[in-house]
């Protein structure tokens, strides 16, 4: 089969594709055809150096991935990539644990723990060890541990030491489930998801007949997105390719963002120094977005001194300049965010679907999840359930509840079931022994609840108990406040518990104290609860009348949008201390991974963007504070954006020209 490959690709592309042999990275940046070039890499391998499909291994981080890159190359070559290994690393690792297992002492019929099965082993590693006290970790937390150690290749102890630093754990006790763990594990017969990588890399590094079949046998590696790999995964591609060295790897240093789960940029950032004979090409043109939206990327992507430096050049004519748009607050950045969204489906130019908001963290969209559900408009939350129906808002919000309903069963028994020896029939029971009613306004009722709690749940109660009544002249106004209520709630509890429940403790806490804020602004308790009930009411009668809208606006984090791209974007809250999040600003590297993020934001957009800016944020306390606009925003040229002052900020009214 003939394949005019020069007819098929750019000049950047075809250089790429039609590489000699030996070591090539392929610098791809955003909407520059990436997987056109892997596909057409194998394609051309396969129709003219006439390689074996069955001597080509194609890694890719997701099976989606990997499955259309295979069905794209089949149709390429006329379905002649039969045999090709295809797939995500833990599928090749697998492969080859399934035919070698015996030699690790597993046999060929291992089971595969999903992450159910793999939290229930946890929890009766934690049992059978006698650490079932509620203070220490929960298995969701545990396997966060044990598999960022794991794919960080570092000991548990140094990741379980660095994860709880914030308060006292046992972590004696952690790696003695650890230890555990592996041995339950091993007596089933059985792998969890990062054993697969972990064992995979053991075979070939301790078994050399087995590494050098691979190695003999794997003439061709290509590797999709690179800069997301961990060191684990550069470790088994560096072994896999070491003989013949013909090792094609594609990635983005520009888009490496996934640190906090192992990924490490410096993979592809020392490739030349492991490999100084490897060729690099760099894709530039960008198929995506018009050229006003890639000069605003580029500018901020230069801020970053340790990189591939590229420049991408638009392949679409020119059309408008992104939006900054200057906002007094959430609230205000809310209602602005609705009235674009409607501007763009009036103009019928843009369908819902092709409208993204996109945030640094969850907790940035709660205010305009609110206006949305007030406005009646359509949208899908891709990046997790819908702020008030988290478990850790819901956890928070037990005591507001208990205070404005003191016969609502169901607020006590989640407040109660946090605390350690009590489970789902002891909340009934002790419900029932309260005569189905607590006053938290009440003293004795108070005093009743503590009497009748087990030994070990007592000093939670208590602990809590002193915070919101720390002396006996307090009367209890606390409890109006539902901002000071959760504080109070979070020092004496909450906090810790958190940490020992959640694996992505942090990101929730951060959830809570924007709760915190948002509620301050109601005169007390019970109005709070009502507005709060009103909104996740209309939601959820949205949601039964319409069920999930498949043409609805995208609200995401930055994190998930990674690989896709909308007509419209909008990017929320750029200030700093929230993009780029406050704790990032400690360290440089944390920074410059802020500065990718928002460059992955910014290539998300390929017709319009608009970056918000608040001036204004509201404290807990019912104040506010005033926001910097983000270090990423006083780094591009305002030449390059149209300026919108909206609300009052005294400015020229902005150019709308071509834009819904």
């Amino acid at each position: 089969m003939d394949l005019d490959f020069a007819q098929h690709l750019n000049a950047e592309q075809l250089r790429a594709v039609t590489a000699d042999d030996g070591p090539v990275l392929v610098i791809a940046a955003a909407g520059t055809g990436k997987t056109r070039t892997l596909t057409h890499r194998v394609a051309w391998l396969v129709l003219e150096r006439e390689v074996d499909p069955r001597r080509i291994l194609l890694l890719t981080f997701t099976n989606r991935a990997a499955a259309e890159m295979l069905a794209r190359a089949d149709r390429l070559v006329g379905g002649h990539v039969g045999g090709l290994w295809g797939g995500t690393f833990h599928h090749a690792a697998n492969r080859m644990l399934r035919r070698h297992a015996a030699l690790l002492g597993y046999g060929p019929d291992y089971t595969i723990l999903d992450e159910d099965d793999a939290t229930r082993l946890l929890k009766a590693c934690v049992a059978e060890l006698g650490l079932k006290d509620k203070k220490f970790p929960k298995p969701p937390v545990l396997a966060g541990v044990f598999g960022l150690a794991a794919n960080r290749d570092v000991p548990v102890e140094e990741t379980a030491k660095a994860r709880f630093a914030s308060h006292a754990v046992d972590v004696d006790g952690v790696l003695k489930v650890h230890a555990l763990y592996g041995q339950r594990k091993r007596a089933l017969n059985a792998m969890d998801f990062d054993d697969l990588l972990v064992n995979g890399l053991r075979l070939l590094r301790e078994h050399e007949p087995v590494l050098a079949s691979y190695q003999e046998r794997m003439l061709h590696v290509l590797v999709d997105e690179y800069q997301d790999t961990n060191k684990l995964q550069s470790d088994f591609v560096d072994l896999i390719a070491a003989r013949h060295r013909n090792l094609l790897a594609v990635g983005d240093d520009f888009q490496s963002i996934y640190s906090w789960r192992g990924a490490e940029v410096k993979n592809i950032l020392s490739f030349r120094a492991r490999y100084p004979d490897a060729q690099i090409f760099k894709l530039e043109e960008n198929y995506r977005s018009v050229p006003d939206i890639l000069e605003v990327a580029n500018q901020i992507i230069a801020g970053n001194p340790e990189q591939y430096q590229k420049v991408l050049r638009a392949t679409r004519p020119a059309a408008v300049k992104p939006i900054l748009a200057k906002l007094a607050d959430g609230g205000h950045q809310a209602r602005y965010v609705v009235e674009k969204v409607r501007r763009l489906l009036e103009s019928g130019e843009v369908p819902p679907g092709q409208i993204a908001v996109l945030y640094r963290s969850h907790y940035h969209s709660m205010e305009l999840q609110m206006e949305l559900a007030r406005a009646r408009l359509d949208y899908v939350l891709m990046s997790g359930v819908r702020f008030f129906e988290q478990a850790h808002v819901k956890d928070v919000c037990t005591l507001p509840r208990l205070v404005a309903n003191p016969a609502d069963s169901l607020a006590f028994a989640r407040l109660v079931e946090m605390f350690p020896k009590v489970g789902p029939r002891k909340a009934q029971n002790l419900w029932k022994d309260l005569g189905e009613h607590l006053n938290l306004r009440d003293a004795a009722k108070r005093a009743q609840l503590a009497e009748l709690l087990p030994a070990d749940a007592r000093s939670s109660w208590q602990a809590i108990e002193e915070k919101l009544f720390p002396t006996d002249a307090n009367d209890g106004a606390v409890l109006d406040r539902p901002d000071e209520l959760v504080f109070r709630f979070l020092e004496a509890f909450y906090n810790e518990f958190a940490e020992d429940t959640y694996e992505n403790a942090r990101q929730r806490l951060e959830d809570i104290e924007e709760l915190m804020a948002f509620s301050a602004r109601y005169k007390n308790t019970a109005e709070f609860l009502s507005e709060m009930a009103l909104l996740t009411n209309l939601e959820a009668e949205i949601n039964r009348n319409k069920g999930q809208p498949a043409d609805a606006i995208r609200l995401t984090t930055i994190h998930q949008a990674k690989g896709l791209e909308w007509q419209a974007v909008i990017v929320l809250w750029l200030v700093d201390g929230m993009f780029p999040a406050a704790r990032s600003l400690e360290e440089a590297a944390d920074e410059a991974e802020e500065r990718r993020l928002f460059y992955v934001a910014v290539t998300r957009a390929k017709d319009y963007l608009w970056l918000c800016v608040p001036r204004l944020r509201k404290a807990r306390d019912g104040g506010v504070m005033m926001c910097a606009p983000s270090r990423f925003i006083d780094e591009i040229d305002p030449g390059l954006l149209q300026i919108d002052k909206a609300g009052g900020f005294a400015a020229t009214p902005p150019r709308w020209t071509r834009w819904p």
